[in-house]
């Protein structure tokens, strides 16, 4: 028998969008400030979305993890225009997603003052947007090796949503990645993150959705055998690899409420597997949602503790808010916080739209 409270799939995918949104407005309020800090200005963390933060963030406000979330979601947008609209065209979704980012980087996006650069851009989304102006290859735009912020992470759950064929998600994951942040481990963090929500959205358990991940770092491994280059080969296949242990972290060495009541030095295994105090390293962030996802608190106290960790706050709060709001739906989502999200009616008209016959 079927339980008759799980979220529909519908509510699953708006709540994995908005998940997204809601995290990253809430961790604006303290965006690079150090554990320490939050505790002492925010002793039970932030709980309500009130703006604020490094950049002075209106309420509700997108940065750029909830920007260029947008930015992929419109290019799916687009593309499924084309397709029933019967184009000629063949739609390239990366394309799409690389001229959106184009847009939010010169200023043609929503309540900016036209041709005003965004408030936060990250180095190597900087100099991916760049290349592609130069080049208009999204393929060969990325920063390079050595780059593996979480840039491309916190934008790219779009993929996992709304392209129902899993080895174009798989591809596409990682091709929509790279126009920024084509590092492996960038590009393989994405293709198995997306791989989880993929999973939760279909009702499987956060284990199931953990092993799918697994699944695709599985495969990218595999691949790292048809590089092109010995170099390549390594580079890969230690990259799957790596992934692949943070995967494992975030399942069994690190409890987001340990993280939250008792900071980087003192949470259990916090040293070991967050060394960079999650400040921005992809693998960082991937540890942080995995331990959401396996956290079973309701998705607002998970948030909140996620948050209140410290330093990339916004960003750990959106990747770690998509994977639970696909996980609990966008019911799950407090009220108080979705009616503040600037892109929420947005978000779920484009949803409803991918999602009708």
């Amino acid at each position: 028998m079927s339980d008759s409270s799980a979220p529909t799939r519908q509510e699953r995918i708006l709540g994995a969008l908005l998940g997204v949104h809601a995290g990253d407005s809430l961790g604006a309020t303290v965006e690079f400030e150090a554990w320490e800090n939050i505790r002492a200005k925010h002793p039970h963390g932030v709980r309500d979305i009130v703006g604020g933060g490094h950049f002075d963030w209106p309420p509700g406000h997108a940065t750029d993890d909830t920007d260029l979330t947008r930015a992929v979601l419109l290019a799916y947008r687009d593309a499924e225009q084309l397709k029933r609209a019967q184009s000629s065209k063949t739609p390239d979704v990366v394309r799409l997603a690389a001229q959106y980012m184009v847009d939010w980087y010169d200023g043609r996006w929503p309540d900016r003052v036209r041709g005003q650069m965004p408030r936060d851009v990250g180095g190597a989304t900087s100099v991916g947007i760049s290349r592609f102006k130069q080049t208009a290859d999204p393929r060969t735009s990325g920063a390079g090796e050595g780059r593996a912020g979480n840039g491309s992470l916190m934008r790219c759950i779009p993929t996992a949503l709304f392209q129902p064929d899993v080895d174009k998600a798989f591809t596409e994951s990682i091709d929509i990645s790279a126009v920024t942040h084509d590092d492996f481990h960038c590009t393989i963090a994405c293709a198995a993150y997306n791989a989880m929500v993929r999973a939760l959205v279909d009702g499987k358990s956060p284990d199931e959705a953990w092993q799918a991940g697994n699944q695709a770092v599985e495969r990218a491994a595999a691949q790292a055998a048809q590089e092109p280059t010995a170099a390549r080969k390594v580079k890969m296949g230690r990259a799957a690899t790596k992934v692949g242990a943070a995967m494992d972290a975030g399942k069994s060495l690190v409890q987001v409420q340990d993280l939250a009541a008792n900071g980087p030095k003192k949470a259990t295994n916090a040293a070991k597997a967050i060394p960079f105090k999650a400040s921005g390293h992809v693998l960082e962030s991937l540890i942080l949602a995995v331990a959401a996802l396996f956290d079973p608190r309701p998705l607002e106290d998970v948030v909140v503790d996620v948050v209140r960790f410290g330093q990339d706050t916004d960003t750990n709060g959106a990747i770690a808010g998509g994977l639970l709001g696909a996980r609990d739906g966008v019911n799950a989502i407090p009220l108080r916080w979705r009616e503040k999200l600037q892109f929420g009616k947005e978000f779920t008209e484009v949803a409803g739209y991918l999602l009708s016959p």
